[in-house]
């Protein structure tokens, strides 16, 4: 049965997780989010999976990151936290914020510190933000910070309705407002998605059955597997980087996206994007279904005419 408990929820101190990895882990991801997929020697994208033009490292996509979240996780993406119960059937992944504050490297060690964001009382359901941010452990630099939102359903109604329960420790305009143009798109790029892909990016850490055993997707009201929320955001930022960063991941600062709908393998990926300065603002599209399936925006470091 679901129940939340604010206080012990708020008051539960992460253990600090560390752990490291290398390039062999950098270019599986590549290839899990569709790098090369359509063609192997992409002068834009072979550099995230093989040493090209005498360089001595691969290169991360900034994307990568996202993965480190699933290290304090249950290998299913889920983080148990003290005072938060409910059925793991209702979760859904709602959005991803990510913060790159130094280029990725392609191998190291690294230490995760988790507190809770956000938890919120929607009445019908919980909104639970898990914030992960990840240090070098020689140095302490910081690396990244994602956020994760995940609405927790049937878990809701722990307070007075009159004053639903909302916590948060971010400002309320670090993310932009998402409003797609009705402008013609700066850029679209089409990925054809494997019908391999979800087996393949599962390799990557994340290994909810959701995504590999048909039986388990019937029972939750799909026709088949379906592909990871935080793959389809991969494909997406990866067609800005290719787009509009020149093929650089360098050139990413913050990515935010949020789920709007399954993706099965083996469909195809639109991505649309409009450019506002720094700012690419994107929606991915099913080209089957022609229907939205990720919204978001990537700030750039740079407007693309300086990069």
């Amino acid at each position: 049965m679901a129940s939340i408990d604010p206080e012990v929820a708020l008051a539960y101190k992460f253990p600090e997780v560390s752990f490291a990895y290398d390039e062999r882990d950098v270019a599986l991801y590549a290839l899990g989010v569709g790098a090369c997929g359509t063609d192997a020697v992409d002068d834009k994208e072979l550099h995230f999976v093989h040493h090209i033009d005498g360089q001595r490292h691969i290169k991360a996509l900034p994307t990568f990151v996202s993965l480190f979240p699933l290290k304090n996780s249950n290998g299913r993406g889920i983080v148990n936290v003290p005072g938060i119960h409910f059925d793991e059937s209702l979760l859904l992944h709602g959005q991803q914020y990510i913060e790159i504050y130094k280029p990725i490297p392609s191998c190291a060690t690294v230490v995760n510190k988790v507190k809770v964001a956000g938890l919120h009382d929607k009445g019908k359901a919980t909104i639970l933000e898990i914030e992960t941010t990840t240090h070098l452990k020689d140095s302490g630099e910081v690396l990244c910070m994602n956020r994760s939102t995940i609405f927790l359903r049937g878990a809701g109604g722990f307070s007075d309705s009159s004053r639903p329960y909302s916590y948060t420790t971010y400002p309320a305009n670090q993310i932009s407002r998402i409003s797609i143009p009705d402008s013609a798109p700066s850029a679209v790029y089409e990925d054809p998605i494997q019908q391999s892909q979800a087996l393949l990016y599962r390799l990557s850490g994340d290994y909810n059955p959701l995504h590999s055993d048909p039986m388990i997707a019937q029972v939750a009201g799909f026709t088949r597997p379906i592909l990871h929320g935080l793959c389809t955001l991969g494909f997406a930022a990866r067609a800005v980087i290719k787009s509009f960063g020149n093929g650089d991941p360098a050139a990413v600062q913050n990515i935010f996206g949020r789920f709007l709908l399954h993706v099965y393998p083996g469909e195809t990926l639109v991505t649309e994007m409009w450019l506002d300065g720094q700012r690419v603002q994107y929606q991915a599209k099913v080209k089957e279904r022609n229907r939205a399936v990720l919204s978001g925006y990537v700030l750039l470091k740079h407007s693309p005419s300086s990069l």
